[in-house]
């Protein structure tokens, strides 16, 4: 008998983006080295003392930019971060009022901070289905909102999992040619099980005739079904902007997203999407509601089961008050902390390695997981990969020891990276996000161990968004706000720093 043996696939190569520039100083701080140094050798030739004047502040301006933290961050950025917090608390900005008795304009209640400015809007797709626009209007982007229903990895087989794996990427690898598109995000948010719905689906079909025993099964399994079970939701959020300098009309926008839509389903589905649709404004509203206050979550799916709506608008989607801590955000009924990705998992992982993370969590009343990515046209791939190829084949040529094999192996991932990129494969940049709500502030700390556990069986590393908690918890919501694009600093400005 001949045996063949079952290999498994594995998917990795993912690759930092390397900073130009010297080292850990960025291209500035590399500018500022060079050019501290011609006026350190101009003033030498005044005198010592003078050369002295001009090297001292050049070393304590230079310094802060080659402590970096593992993420990348310099002291400036961190010393940043903590005076735009202290800016933000000493003028009340961390707390949010809202409603008939504050002093908000209309005395609704408007989501708040970075969803404040947020208008929506309604089209209609070549198929006649209603689908929600977010205008966010100090960016002038427009985002659209897919739901689906994933068929899951259970009892699939390996050779399924692989052409969803393949079919996935080719539909990232497919953004990059949207014209205008900025980001696009994957949000997964999981939560107890209510038993609104199965009580719904199954009360009202038990005959009056039936026998006194099968009705008490049938209401024992209402009953009890839901403290083992989760209900979890995936919404896709794709984010368009308007070229600088082009004007259009806010219909001409919609209905150039209503005919996009129908294809971006298509293949969301021949990836595992399931049965994929867009979503409404009044559901899009509802998730934003329920995410804010998540006591009104089983009162939300009662009204839509019965009156197959809630009649929510997006004023009315946020909450009453709010408060940002450093390490917590506080709305309504619940208290949340998020997370930002700090390093990817390194090597290769295989396709179930974020099943743990995107499970519900065990003593929280909701979860989200926030995949962000940004799509680079092929122009720019292009000269990324190239520049990369060429950075790390200058490593491993003027390296020594351990260094020159881990820069032998960098060179090998960067040469498989071009390879794929010049067949045709995209390029994107990705990033993950994670909030945990839960009951009541003391319920943090048993959270934030629970989060712990999950980071080590996905093998990626996370740190709390301290000071930004109310940022983050934006981020997370399928509403499509970008961090890139929210920054004070330019992208770009950035990637030099």
């Amino acid at each position: 008998m001949a045996t063949e043996a079952v290999t498994h696939p594995t998917y990795g190569n993912w690759r930092r983006p390397r900073r130009p520039g010297l080292g850990p100083l960025g291209l500035i701080g590399t500018f500022g080295v060079f050019g501290g140094l011609v006026l350190v050798l101009l003033a030498s030739l005044v005198s010592l003392v003078a050369a002295l004047v001009v090297l001292v502040p050049l070393v304590v301006v230079l310094t802060p930019l080659t402590l970096r933290t593992q993420d990348g961050r310099n002291l400036y950025q961190l010393i940043a971060l903590r005076i735009g917090w202290m800016r933000r608390k000493s003028k009340g900005a961390h707390v949010y009022v809202a409603g008939p008795l504050s002093q908000r304009p209309g005395g609704r209640f408007r989501p708040p901070g970075l969803l404040n400015r947020v208008t929506v809007s309604e089209g209609r797709d070549a198929y006649d289905r209603t689908f929600g626009v977010l205008h966010h209007r100090n960016r002038n982007l427009y985002t659209v909102v897919l739901g689906c229903e994933p068929d899951g990895g259970s009892l699939v087989d390996p050779d399924q999992v692989d052409v969803w794996v393949a079919m996935w990427g080719e539909w990232l690898a497919r953004l990059s040619h949207e014209p205008g598109l900025r980001g696009a995000a994957v949000v997964i948010e999981t939560a107890p099980d209510s038993g609104t719905r199965l009580a719904t689906e199954v009360l009202p079909r038990i005959s009056p005739d039936a026998p006194p025993a099968a009705r008490a099964v049938m209401e024992e399994v209402v009953q009890r079904y839901p403290s083992a079970s989760s209900e979890m939701h995936t919404y896709i959020t794709l984010t368009y902007g308007i070229p600088p300098g082009q004007k259009r009309k806010h219909e001409d926008v919609i209905t150039d997203l209503a005919i996009r839509i129908p294809g971006l389903l298509s293949g969301l589905v021949g990836a595992g999407g399931g049965s994929a649709y867009p979503l409404s404004a009044e559901r899009i509203a509802e998730v934003v509601r329920v995410a804010y206050d998540p006591a009104v979550a089983a009162d939300v799916l009662t009204a839509r089961a019965q009156h197959g709506g809630t009649g929510l608008e997006w004023e009315d989607a946020g909450p009453a008050a709010c408060v940002e801590t450093v390490d917590a955000y506080q709305h309504d009924s619940g208290v949340s902390r998020s997370w930002m990705l700090t390093l990817a998992p390194r090597g290769t992982v295989r396709s179930s390695v974020m099943r743990g993370m995107l499970e519900a969590a065990p003593g929280t009343r909701r979860k989200r997981v926030a995949l962000l990515y940004r799509p680079i046209d092929p122009a720019t791939s292009a000269r990324i990969v190239e520049a990369d190829r060429r950075s790390a084949q200058f490593m491993a040529t003027s390296g020594r020891g351990m260094v020159q094999a881990r820069a032998a192996s960098e060179v090998r991932a960067a040469e498989q990276t071009a390879a794929e990129e010049a067949s045709g494969a995209g390029l994107v940049e990705f990033s993950l996000m994670l909030t945990v709500t839960v009951d009541s502030a003391d319920q943090l700390g048993d959270a934030s161990v629970t989060v712990r556990n999950l980071l080590a069986t996905s093998r990626v590393s996370m740190r709390p968004a301290d000071r930004m908690q109310a940022a983050a918890f934006s981020c997370t919501l399928p509403t499509g706000i970008l961090p890139w694009e929210q920054t004070l600093v330019p992208h770009e400005l950035q990637e030099a720093l």
